[in-house]
């Protein structure tokens, strides 16, 4: 009988051992050059006209005018809060989708604070709403994560869920606030006082913002780097079994780390209260809580990385809003446009991560 023949296929996918690092990022500069030339396409094809001139509106969308510029910074500082708190949850391989309600409670907890505490100090009331906010959070982030450690619920799930009675608490307090008017958000609180506004530093409101996100971003690259904790965390994300062989704690890890990441991601949310809108409603998070798992994803949790990954997704979105408004384009229009980016960048994380193996004539014939 003759013996079976298997064919081999003509092409195979295999996961690289590694890469240098100035390849990987070739292979982003190259996908993100690629990602324009497609986007060029596309808007000749809609506003027939020269793609250059569409890409300079984009960056006088974002970086303009000195107010533009100061906007487009306070939307990076509160995209980069966000991702920096997820970073430890997803190293450690726990999902965390909840940002967006660990947000919107630290804006509830710094809103109340606002409205009640109003005659303190305005330094005592910023200390107050930001240990009140990140103590919130963690409260957010510590029940998933219970429940995860001795029932082993599925984190996803749960902590998406969470975000929703987060929203439902939120339109409750709004309710409770709002003006007289009946509107759907607070409105400015303490506008004629300002007691628990970010003061303004050297003549800017958003100087404050920048002090304490970069703050963040510093001391959680430390920590996950530099700390036995972080060793911890990644150890616990590579194989729970190793962890327990090697005498870690996995229950513990698995708590500690999710009370960090929800009391940092509340942490936006006392920024974006204190130091950006003075009002909430169930939009202060904006859906930055999911924008920011592609922030902490494409950047390796590195969260030095996080700053360039959210400067570029927010030039994305502010520019593309830029566009809409001159060449009367509807929103849709824009989202591809950025939507188009952003497949080119994730897929270029595929060819970082895997090869292309093709079969050679050479070896078939030798079969």
């Amino acid at each position: 009988m003759a013996a079976e023949t298997h064919k081999e296929p003509f092409v195979r996918i295999t996961k690289r051992a590694s890469m240098p690092f100035y390849k990987a990022w070739a292979i982003r500069a190259a996908a993100i050059l690629l990602s324009l030339v497609v986007c060029a396409v596309v808007i000749y094809l809609i506003v027939k006209m020269n793609p250059v001139e569409v890409y300079a509106t984009m960056f006088k969308g974002a970086f303009g005018t000195k107010r533009k510029i100061w906007s487009t910074v306070r939307e990076i500082m509160m995209l980069l809060c966000i991702s920096v708190g997820l970073a430890p949850a997803f190293k450690m391989k726990f999902w965390n989708i909840g940002a967006e309600g660990q947000v919107l409670v630290g804006g509830i907890v710094s809103s109340a604070c606002m409205i009640y505490l109003a005659d303190l100090p305005t330094p005592l009331l910023l200390i107050l709403m930001l240990v009140a906010s990140m103590a919130a959070g963690a409260l957010w982030g510590l029940l998933p994560a219970i429940f995860k450690a001795y029932f082993n619920t599925n984190e996803t799930l749960f902590t998406l869920m969470m975000n929703y009675i987060a929203i439902q608490i939120t339109s409750f307090c709004v309710a409770l606030w709002e003006n007289p008017y009946g509107s759907n958000t607070v409105g400015i609180i303490n506008s004629s006082t300002r007691s628990g506004w970010f003061p303004k530093i050297m003549g800017q409101d958003y100087i404050l913002n920048v002090i304490i996100v970069m703050a963040a971003t510093i001391l959680m690259f430390i920590y996950l780097a530099r700390s036995k904790q972080g060793y911890e965390i990644a150890v616990v994300g590579n194989s729970e079994n190793t962890a327990r062989y090697a005498g870690i704690s996995v229950k513990n890890v698995i708590i500690r780390t999710m009370i960090i990441s929800g009391a940092v991601c509340a942490l936006a949310g006392f920024v974006e209260v204190s130091g950006s809108s003075h009002t909430i409603s169930t939009s202060t998070a904006g859906g930055r809580g999911f924008t920011a798992i592609i922030v902490a994803w494409l950047a390796k949790f590195n969260t030095f990385v996080m700053i360039l990954i959210s400067l570029l997704l927010v030039f994305l979105e502010m520019g593309a809003k830029e566009i809409a408004s001159v060449y009367h384009l509807n929103d849709y229009a824009s989202q591809m446009i950025t939507g188009i980016i952003l497949f080119f960048i994730l897929g270029s994380e595929f060819f970082i991560q895997y090869k292309l193996v093709f079969r050679s004539a050479k070896g078939e014939a030798k079969k």
